[in-house]
């Protein structure tokens, strides 16, 4: 072979070795690359899908408050498996620090993971800034090594620290203000495993299905390099929709200055409770919903259950002396009362005793003797006397002269034995006797027993709510409203009106301003003088009754004030009840209304002028 031939044939050769090395060097790369994509990277595939979750709507007063509200959880959690052993504290000090989680809690629960090697929660209950916080640690525990990749099947994975979404939790801002009207909730799991709340009681029950209306946010789309999710025409794209936004009608400011007084009169009367609302007589719209009897709805104890309920629609009791105008009212509207027209006052006058008490009129009904609590110093009434005094007997007889079907309708038209139909769950309708009870003596054309109790707020039950909406027909020209707590929802920046109902006349606007009338005097000279404030127009009517138990009565009283304050442009009808106030030794005369109910009305009133409801006449600037 030539020197020529054997010189191409050497080049020939360490090219070929050349690109042989070239090609295997390629071959290696390429299997590396696949090796670290596949086991090391893990990469996910190319689509991805991220959820965001969506919480209950909030509940705000009208003074823009958040009363309730939800906040997003998040879930921190680890496999334990991954955890690099020699770097344990220094995860436990990081995260400690980043979660605000004490060291000690995080390393017994650390060691309970260690028993069963895998996943690990460390806390369902990180809030969203934290959660912020410690989505920046985990990169950095993955860059100093805390968290280091294992062998399974064949291949290597890594798992840190992950943050997700766990649920939410219920956020009662002003801790016991406006309960047990807000209500309380309970938790549960979905099937996805996120905690939610679904309302127990009050507002938070009767909207629960509305509050909890919500719907996840999903961003759905192609993977980057980088791991994002890259945004094209195909992508998807839905926003969170969070539950319905309630907005009430009873600002904050006001409930808490009611709640504040409520507290100090149950201490001064030593009382078992003590309720109060006020209403907006011309739209129904309730501003304030007071106990004296609440709770932190998010600490709930042992001791709050009796509070739990809304008495004010749940407690059913005899109202004694507060239906009398409203008796009165039905018989007026039939206009069988005579002008001037005077009452027996059956109190067989025949002057003072040897102790300078005049006699109690007692009146004989069947086997029955019906007593008033007033001694009067003449043996006939006037209708301004019956009400002013309040008379049992001159009541009851003016009910007669209503047939059982027109007491027994007129009773209902007033909203008793119904609902009132306010935005609360629960409600109780209370009882009367059937209309057959009252009709019993009709044909004889002879007084009915159970016509006579009832006129004077015995012998049936009602709850708090129905009495007040009753009393706004006297402060609202004869019409009836439904008393309404929540003005409006907000839904996907949608608003949407609560209360549609019309107001519905139920007796003349003649009647009404009479008993309006009657109700002011009664204020001015009667049994509710204390709750008097000049300049302002204020009508009530006092009731005091005994609770009674398994048919029996109890040396316990409810004492209630029911009435209405106005100015010359704003008019509200408000109801005060004080249940079993102290009626023993120096003190035995609390269990009267007019020592009890009224002084909490004028109270409510004064608050009413201190914020700006009302204003006084003489406090009135005249315009130029």
């Amino acid at each position: 072979m030539s020197s020529n031939k054997l010189q191409n044939h050497t080049k020939t050769k360490k090219i070929l070795i050349l690109y042989s090395i070239i090609i295997l060097f390629l071959f290696i790369l390429i299997i590396s690359v696949f090796r670290t994509i596949s086991e090391y990277r893990n990469m996910p595939t190319l689509e991805s899908q991220k959820n965001e979750l969506s919480v209950r709507g909030d509940i705000i007063s009208a003074d823009n408050f958040k009363i309730s509200s939800s906040k997003k959880l998040y879930r921190a959690s680890i496999d334990t498996r991954y955890l690099a052993k020699d770097k344990r504290e220094l995860f436990l000090e990081l995260f400690s620090i980043y979660s605000n989680i004490s060291y000690k809690v995080l390393d017994k629960k650390l060691k309970e993971g260690e028993r069963n090697p895998g996943n690990l929660v460390l806390s369902y209950s990180i809030d969203s800034r934290t959660a912020k916080n410690l989505k920046e640690l985990a990169f950095k525990l993955i860059q100093l090594k805390i968290f280091i990749p294992r062998n399974f099947g064949g291949g290597k994975i890594l798992r840190g620290l992950n943050i997700s979404e766990s649920g939410e939790k219920r956020i009662f801002s002003y801790e016991d203000t406006l309960t047990p009207v807000v209500g309380y909730i309970s938790k549960y799991e979905t099937k996805k495993g996120k905690t939610k709340v679904r309302g127990i009681k009050g507002l938070e029950k009767k909207y629960n299905k509305i509050l909890n209306e919500s719907k996840d946010g999903i961003l759905k789309g192609n993977r980057d390099v980088l791991s994002y999710i890259s945004f094209d025409k195909n992508s998807l794209i839905k926003k969170r929709v969070d539950g319905a936004t309630l907005n009430l009608n009873i600002p904050l400011k006001l409930q808490k200055n009611v709640e504040l007084t409520l507290d100090h009169f149950k201490e001064k009367l030593s009382a078992d409770e003590i309720i109060v609302s006020i209403m907006e007589s011309k739209t129904g719209k309730i501003i304030s919903l007071a106990s004296s009897n609440r709770f932190n709805p998010e600490r709930i104890k042992q001791e709050d259950i009796p509070s739990l309920n809304v008495n004010a629609i749940e407690y059913q009791f005899e109202p004694g002396s507060v239906i009398k105008p409203i008796s009165i009212a039905l018989v007026m509207d039939k206009n069988r009362i005579k002008k001037n027209e005077l009452f027996n006052a059956y109190n067989d006058f025949r002057g003072p005793n040897k102790k300078g008490e005049y006699p109690k009129g007692q009146y004989k009904l069947d086997r029955y003797t019906i007593k008033d609590d007033h001694r009067f110093k003449k043996n006939y009434l006037t209708l301004d006397d019956v009400v002013i005094y309040s008379s049992n007997i001159g009541t009851l007889q003016l009910a007669q002269r209503l047939s059982g079907t027109e007491f027994y309708k007129g009773m209902k038209k007033f909203g008793f034995t119904q609902k009132t139909g306010i935005d609360l769950p629960y409600e109780k309708r209370g009882i009367m006797p059937k209309v057959w009870q009252f009709t019993a003596n009709d044909a004889k054309n002879e007084d009915n027993v159970f016509k006579a109790t009832v006129s004077y707020g015995q012998g049936m039950t009602s709850t708090f709510v129905q009495v007040l909406k009753a009393y706004s027909v006297f402060n609202n020209d004869g019409y009836i409203t439904t008393p309404k707590i929540v003005s409006h929802l907000v839904y996907d920046g949608k608003k949407y009106p609560t209360n549609t109902n019309k107001p519905e006349r139920i007796i003349s606007k003649k009647t009404a301003d009479e008993i309006k009338r009657l109700l002011i005097k009664t204020v001015d000279e009667g049994t509710g003088k204390a709750a008097k404030i000049d300049g302002l127009i204020i009508g009530g009517k006092t009731g005091t009754a005994q609770i009674a138990r398994r048919g029996k009565y109890l040396k316990k009283y409810i004492s209630s004030f029911f009435g209405f304050v106005n100015d010359e442009n704003n008019s509200y009808t408000i109801g005060v009840t004080v249940i079993n106030p102290n009626s023993t030794g120096k003190y035995w005369y609390y269990y009267y209304a007019s020592w009890s109910a009224v002084p909490v009305f004028k109270e409510i009133t004064q608050n009413l002028v201190k914020l700006n409801y009302l204003t006084p006449k003489n406090d009135i600037i005249p315009s130029n």
